[in-house]
């Protein structure tokens, strides 16, 4: 593993036509695509609503107002937007800023669905508000949401959103935004302008933002949060833009960003439709309403239609369709198709969207490869498990909490590092690393235990590397000599625990790990050089290396589509980037999922160096705001290592308690959290790893409905010690990271209706509850807090 940034996402397109990617978006977010100049696209209902047309409760059904731009000319504080006649802009307060020719400037975009006005990039503009705790005022009036287009600057930041009422009182929401330079917002440019107007080609972009605001009171202002004014090495968030959607008085719903996707509704198809779905109104949409949820296209028909059980008013649901086209349309054929929100018989919303009728074969292009997105399975599953295991766990040994300790080999080099004082002393200065390929033995590693763990722990999928940077590689390759067959174990462990996985665990997704670069491999030496002593200088052998061929198109290339077709893994995870025939290597991945005999949906992580994913991936950190472009948070269950550290004392593993918190924090925000492992050398998996695994398996036994098939909650995601998840059409999920009190006060807008069931997993019996100044108390008997363990959640059952 290594420190991550990821530096490339699909760049923005003035082509709606073109396919839209998937984008990164805090709290809000997906696709993008722009209007016509000067004009609000189509957002969310185009035709709502029978004149007279009534609920099953009798309150009528009515359209849903328009949205309502709120201008913030007066607050713009910044100039963040350059161009190439005029270079005065200075975002980060480094001097750097946005490339005007690449956003629509002083026009209309719509991301999410959610129409937005971005300011002037003319000389001496400006265009955004840097936050520090101004009050925006609002056109009085009822409102469910208020989106905005934000982003951070070194680092991604924000804070507390605070919504006033013409009353007098307050509500308060998260607003965040994701750090510009990451390139993973919803609008994305392919560089930024350096100071003095060069250009510094990487990506950089623009996120969206919510703050739920109460539909029941008049709002007047939104006070955004406190950061910092913009300096080097500061975090500061910046607002470009803020549009306000109106509740309607009855029932009504928005369509908002209904598309077509590459996706499978499930393993075998058909291949789905999305939308997301908001009550507009003020009443509750439930099971009596009978909603549902079609695509109507010319040449397709809807063969698995979405269904809207409950759904709170200003609540959110993100529904799939099953599509299925006619015999004799070809695949990849666009047709205007209408997404369509009916209750029974009367239509409550449509959108009108482009169709990709189909999926047709993926070619080796960005426009092309840029429409695959995370299956849904990958969504659903939340929690999975890194393998990091390999010739660096003979010395397993870095400095504890600093350094990662398959990282060996590199450390070593560093003279003034605490592992070339270390490898001297422990081994000798004449002892190579490769002289630890035959100390690599395996001896005991028993692939089925391995999965059986894997399984306890409660993890739906894992990921083994089968070459880490040291380029020794844990499969038969026919391409090089540098591999567990021919060396050390003279076993192929990727072939045993896939055979293994698929035998004795068939639910668990099965994945790879593969380093595109090699630290010294001669042919392309990621660290600029062959292997040599790094005591002496002396050049050294690398190890079953066979000389004199391209590095990418004879080897590494053929090394991963070896995998692909050797071993049909769910998920490949690249690291590093760096030179690469990626494009070619996912075409060949994605059809022959696509194409197999039952087809299947596999997904790929943002480091094959391409802009091209399915998912981020940042180490060690987590998030404080929803990123609704689907996410992966990975770590050790060390301090700071995933292969195995011998220098790392039990205690200071994380606990199952911590294990279970980062999980329930990551999944709330809409992440997965993929932990890892460090078997030792012979294939033992340490027994603090192993009681840890389990016992955070035990909590998900128990609690495990509120992190598996969940989504985040489309108002906030956390409230100080408070999480929150969705079942959608089921249950709404409160968890508390602490051990509750005799009452849970939460003061957030919980969708609840009186006679909603509320209980505790892990504890019999339903509980009280009331609602006091618009927050949910909970009475919680001893009994349910002791029944409770690591993180106590609470169901709200809608049935």
């Amino acid at each position: 593993m290594r420190m991550h940034r990821t530096t490339g996402l699909s760049l923005w397109r003035f082509n709606d036509d073109l396919p839209r990617r998937q984008a990164l978006g805090l709290a809000l977010g997906g696709a993008v695509a722009l209007g016509v100049a000067g004009t609000a696209p189509a957002f969310g209902a185009t035709g709502t609503g029978a004149s007279g047309a009534f609920g099953a409760d009798g309150s009528p059904i009515v359209p849903a107002p328009p949205p309502v731009p709120v201008p913030l000319d007066q607050w713009f504080s910044n100039d963040g937007i350059d161009s190439a006649a005029v270079h005065d802009g200075n975002f980060d307060g480094s001097g750097y800023a946005f490339p005007a020719e690449h956003l629509p400037v002083g026009q209309t975009v719509t991301a999410g669905g959610v129409p937005y006005r971005l300011g002037s990039a003319a000389a001496g503009a400006k265009n955004n508000v840097v936050a520090l705790g101004q009050r925006v005022d609002l056109p009085k009036g009822r409102y469910f949401a208020a989106y905005f287009l934000v982003a951070a600057s070194y680092g991604t930041t924000g804070g507390t959103a605070t919504v006033h009422y013409a009353d007098g009182s307050t509500s308060e929401g998260s607003l965040s935004g994701p750090d510009w330079y990451s390139g993973s917002g919803a609008l994305v440019t392919p560089f930024r302008y350096a100071p003095g107007g060069a250009v510094d080609q990487n990506p950089v972009s623009i996120g969206t933002g919510q703050v739920w605001v109460d539909p029941l009171r008049d709002a007047v202002a939104i006070t955004l949060p406190v950061t910092a004014e913009p300096a080097a090495n500061v975090s500061s968030l910046h607002v470009f833009a803020m549009t306000l959607q109106p509740v309607a008085e009855g029932r009504a719903a928005l369509v908002l960003d209904g598309r077509s996707t590459t996706n499978l509704l499930a393993d075998g198809g058909p291949q789905a439709v999305e939308a997301t779905v908001v009550n507009a109104g003020t009443v509750w949409l439930g099971a009596r309403d009978r909603i549902t949820v079609t695509v109507d296209v010319p040449g397709g028909r809807t063969s698995v239609p979405a269904t809207i059980r409950w759904l709170a008013p200003g609540e959110q649901s993100v529904v799939r369709l099953g599509l299925t086209p006619d015999a004799a349309v070809p695949p990849g054929t666009t047709a205007n198709g209408q997404v369509k929100v009916t209750a029974g018989r009367v239509t409550l919303a449509t959108q009108q969207v482009p169709i990709t009728l189909g999926v047709p074969d993926f070619r080796p292009t960005d426009e092309s490869l840029s429409t695959h997105r995370a299956p849904y399975w990958f969504s659903d599953a939340k929690f999975g498990i890194f393998i990091h295991w390999g010739v660096y766990a003979v010395p397993a040994w870095a400095p504890v909490g600093q350094q990662y300790a398959e990282w060996y080999w590199q450390n070593q080099q560093d003279p003034n590092g605490a592992t070339y004082a270390y490898h001297a002393k422990t081994y000798g200065e004449d002892f190579t690393y490769d002289d630890f390929i035959p100390m690599f033995t395996a001896k005991k590693f028993d692939p089925r235990s391995w999965v059986r763990l894997i399984e306890d722990a409660g993890a739906e999928y894992y990921v083994l590397t089968s070459k880490h940077h040291d380029g020794f590689a844990l499969w038969d390759t026919k391409l090089s000599d540098r591999n567990s067959m021919k060396l050390g174990p003279k076993r192929n462990v990727v072939a045993e625990l896939f055979a293994a996985s698929r035998k004795y665990t068939p639910k668990l997704r099965n994945g790879l790990y593969f380093s595109l670069p090699e630290w010294f491999n001669p042919d392309n030496p990621w660290m600029g050089h062959a292997p040599r002593n790094p005591y002496t200088g002396a050049s050294l052998p690398y190890t079953g290396y066979r000389a004199g061929r391209d590095f990418v198109k004879d080897y590494q290339a053929p090394q991963v589509l070896e995998l692909i077709s050797g071993y049909d893994p769910d998920v490949l995870w690249f690291d590093i980037g760096g030179v690469n025939d990626s494009r070619a290597v996912l075409t060949e991945y994605f059809n022959q999922a696509k194409n197999r005999r039952h087809a299947k949906d596999v997904t790929v992580n943002d480091r094959g160096g391409i802009p091209d994913h399915d998912f981020t991936t940042p180490e060690y950190t987590t998030y404080p705001n929803t990123v609704v472009a689907k996410w992966e948070s990975s770590r050790g269950l060390d301090p700071f290592s995933y292969g195995y550290n011998r220098a790392t004392p039990d205690d200071k593993y994380m606990t199952a308690e911590e294990v279970v918190r980062t999980l329930v924090d990551i999944v709330s925000k809409n992440g997965n959290f993929l932990l890892d492992i460090g078997p030792d050398f012979d294939g033992t998996i340490p027994a603090v790893m192993q009681n840890h695994l389990r016992d955070a398996g035990a909590w998900l036994k128990t609690n495990g409905e509120s992190i598996y098939g969940t989504t985040y909650w489309s108002r906030m995601a956390q409230l100080g010690d408070l999480r929150f998840t969705v079942k959608q059409n089921s249950s709404f999920y409160i968890s508390s990271l602490v051990a509750p009190g005799s009452q849970l006060v939460v003061d957030a807008p919980v969708p609840i209706n009186p006679g909603d069931r509320i209980t505790m997993l892990g504890y019999r019996g339903r509980l009280s509850w009331h609602q006091k100044d618009g927050a949910l108390v909970i009475d919680v008997p001893s009994a349910a807090r002791e029944a409770g363990r690591y993180v106590w959640v609470f169901k709200v059952d809608w049935s």
